[in-house]
């Protein structure tokens, strides 16, 4: 026998079955409570009045009808309980008791996996609406992903393809409907902000200040917002975001190792910060540690870096290779012109980049290229044997 299946539900459909049948268990859950309320009175004989009432409030839970009203942004803090949210949602007039949301919550089993951060509700909603609400992922909102290689502006490929930068994905994080009105903090503000307030006053640790204060301004704190997830508050002003982001980055940046008093290979912290940047963007993960080492070495012999990558940064652009009248250029990131590393870095390094470049491997190399398709790089101490590299990267096609 044959059945007509039909076209799967749209997202809204699903939604709206999952709102029916929530509706459904409280309507259920009602009855339940109509039978134990008579049967009450049956046995005990209590005449309607008062004891009614006292009756009727143990066996009714106070809620909102519907899906709501207005707009409202609220938070779930780590560790928070079901009970913990209900009564958040509660205080923030989402829901009329803590037992609408707790009650409502009991029979689906998704609440469990919800995570901390901001979310997107309306207010005097039902306990079923608010629990549909709080599990829908499109409900999350100030959620924001930095991935390591990631610059401070947007940047483009050869084929014209553009890649938000972090500035961007900090705007974007911003956006919810506040009064009735999407809103979101401009990316001019956030650049506008980080150019012109002190760097200390939004939390640039004492390692990196001085640095980032003789920075070319819309360039200060690149590499300083640590690859990571993030929970934005939306409606929050530009320095108050700048000040959250920065707090918890630069904690993880010193649990990384960076720590104003360290010193490795005569590099300092923010010296160290620039050098993973480089690494960041030169190898793959299980090739820093050597490009580590090629770098350092060239710093100890006072000889060019000549990585393309820093030549590509002040043009926001992401490739491989360089053009001849780039590489000409005057840029403090050329550094195919210049000696020493960059004035500051040039991408956001992750975990693996910085413990290359607190520790990078053992070797003579002074060369390296990438010479496979998957990023791998051959490493040389002569330049007879870097070129010998290079041709034979470009005979497996790397570049």
């Amino acid at each position: 026998m044959s059945h007509d299946v039909g076209p799967p539900l749209s997202r809204r459909e699903e939604l709206s079955a999952r709102r029916a049948q929530l509706r459904e268990r409280a309507r259920r859950r009602r009855r339940r409570g109509l039978v134990l309320l008579l049967a009450a009175l049956v046995l005990l004989g209590v005449v309607f009045g008062g004891g009614a009432y006292l009756l009727g409030s143990t066996f009714f839970t106070d809620d909102f009808d519907g899906t709501g009203q207005g707009d409202a942004v609220v938070r779930v803090l780590d560790g928070d309980s079901t009970r913990q949210i209900g009564t958040m949602l509660a205080r923030r007039g989402v829901v009329a008791s803590p037992e609408a949301f707790t009650e409502a919550a009991s029979e689906e089993k998704k609440v469990l996996a919800i995570q901390p951060g901001y979310y997107q509700v309306k207010l005097r909603m039902s306990g079923e609406s608010a629990v549909a609400a709080m599990i829908d992922p499109a409900a999350r909102v100030g959620r924001l992903e930095i991935r390591g290689g990631t610059q401070l502006d947007d940047t483009r490929s050869p084929d014209g393809a553009v890649s938000p930068g972090v500035i961007s994905l900090i705007a974007q994080a911003t956006c919810a409907r506040i009064d009735g009105e999407r809103r979101c903090l401009a990316a001019d503000d956030l650049r506008t902000t980080m150019a012109t307030a002190d760097p200390a006053s939004l939390g640039v640790p004492d390692w990196a200040v001085q640095d980032v204060a003789r920075a070319e301004p819309n360039r200060r704190f690149e590499g300083l917002i640590a690859p990571g997830i993030y929970d934005v508050a939306p409606g929050t002003p530009a320095a108050d975001v700048w000040k959250s982001l920065l707090a918890v980055s630069v904690a993880q940046l010193e649990a990384n190792g960076l720590v104003g008093t360290a010193s490795h290979d005569g590099l300092a912290a923010y010296q160290l910060l620039v050098l993973s940047s480089l690494v960041e963007k030169e190898a793959i993960t299980p090739d820093m540690p050597k490009v580590a080492r090629v770098i350092q070495n060239r710093l100890s012999i006072k000889q060019r870096l000549e990585l393309d990558s820093t030549v590509n940064y002040p043009l926001d652009v992401q490739a491989l290779r360089t053009t001849a009248e780039a590489r000409s250029s005057g840029s403090p990131y050329n550094s195919y012109q210049n000696t020493g590393l960059p004035p500051t870095p040039i991408a956001a390094p992750g975990k693996a980049a910085i413990a290359a470049a607190l520790a990078p491997a053992a070797g003579p190399w002074t060369f390296f290229v990438r010479c496979q398709k998957d990023g791998t790089s051959c490493f040389a101490t002569t330049l007879a044997e870097h070129q010998a590299n290079v041709g034979r990267a470009i005979a497996n096609g790397a570049f």
